[in-house]
């Protein structure tokens, strides 16, 4: 809950709402709940270009926290967001997130959705 409130909050609000047209929910999303290397991928390198949540399409650029905060804050603000506001999304580990961050430390640009969507 703190790295969510000092790093998170501004953007997604406290209650995880987000903000209409540029920062997408975290309550309810199926981006937060579904599978967890995605939401990773995501803190890691940042987000670009539009997104849909919910049925509502955001276009907010969410930036890269990868060079901001280190695995087991990863891990904690994730497992934070996969279990609160009514999500249910199973916790997330700090090895899990080193793991996707080794796999992906060659990347120098955000993720798009369109990327996104193909990552298995």
């Amino acid at each position: 809950k703190v790295v969510y409130s000092t790093t998170c909050a501004a953007c997604h609000q406290a209650t995880g709402e987000g903000v209409e047209g540029t920062y997408p929910p975290l309550a309810g999303s199926e981006i937060v709940n579904g599978d967890e290397t995605k939401a990773i991928r995501i803190v890691l390198g940042g987000l670009t270009g539009p997104v849909e949540v919910a049925g509502e399409t955001y276009s907010g650029m969410m930036p890269p926290w990868g060079g901001v905060l280190k695995d087991p804050e990863i891990a904690a603000v994730l497992t934070y967001v996969r279990s609160t506001w009514g999500n249910k999304g199973a916790p997330i580990t700090a090895s899990k997130v080193a793991a996707i961050r080794a796999a992906t430390a060659s990347r120098t640009t955000p993720w798009t959705a369109a990327e996104l969507a193909n990552v298995k």
